[in-house]
């Protein structure tokens, strides 16, 4: 695979660079963005650069909106995955997309925060859910040679603590957004007990030391 920086081009890709850009803070869109690096060097590694499923515009979508669910664009009335699933689909159908692709985006944002089920629903979920996990410090090994590159160019800006910090607002606001055993539940508990979540801390111990 020959890397770069370049964006995938066209209606739908600026659609939804430009949403992310103007709704979600700077460490938030920059962590979508690597995100989306990150799942293309996992695909690469992984031999899935030519399979039938691949579509690296597909892929851009769903990286790089899967956090607009924390965005200003977000009521926070539902789990943020939902409220972003739906807010990416949104902007496929405006610009239209065939419905069997908004859906594949759709799950894919959904079960993002889905471990044990976003792997086994396709290649678009399983290397969503994977390129969040190399930006959370999961199998970086994958992105070693290119992962200094990007961070020069999309810097982490205490990241995990501003997903966490939007995350547990919104959980704090309605029940519906914090549902049982949901990762919002789960932060919001933390959150209140320590001050501090699990995922800032594995974040401040995973390799990028955040």
């Amino acid at each position: 695979m020959t890397f770069s920086l370049d964006l995938p081009a066209g209606p739908v890709a600026e659609a939804a660079l430009s949403v992310v850009r103007t709704s979600e803070s700077r460490s938030i869109a920059n962590h979508s963005v690597r995100t989306f690096f990150f799942a293309q060097l996992l695909a690469a590694h992984e031999g899935c650069l030519d399979d039938a499923a691949y579509d690296r515009e597909l892929l851009f979508a769903a990286t790089v909106m899967h956090d607009l669910g924390l965005g200003d664009l977000a009521h926070g009335a539902d789990r943020f995955e939902v409220e972003g699933a739906d807010l990416a689909a949104a902007v496929l159908r405006e610009h239209g997309a065939p419905d069997r692709d908004i859906d594949r985006v759709w799950e894919a944002i959904a079960l993002h925060t889905s471990p044990g089920i976003a792997e086994r629903r396709g290649l678009l979920a399983y290397l969503t859910r994977g390129g969040v996990g190399i930006d959370f410090g999961l199998n970086v090994k994958v992105v070693n040679e290119w992962e200094r590159v990007i961070h020069a160019a999309y810097p982490r800006l205490a990241m995990a603590r501003s997903l966490a910090d939007e995350i547990v607002r919104r959980a704090t606001g309605s029940p519906a957004a914090a549902p049982p055993y949901s990762l919002g539940a789960g932060l919001l508990r933390e959150r209140q007990a320590d001050g501090i979540t699990t995922i800032e801390r594995a974040a401040a111990a995973s390799a990028w030391a955040e």
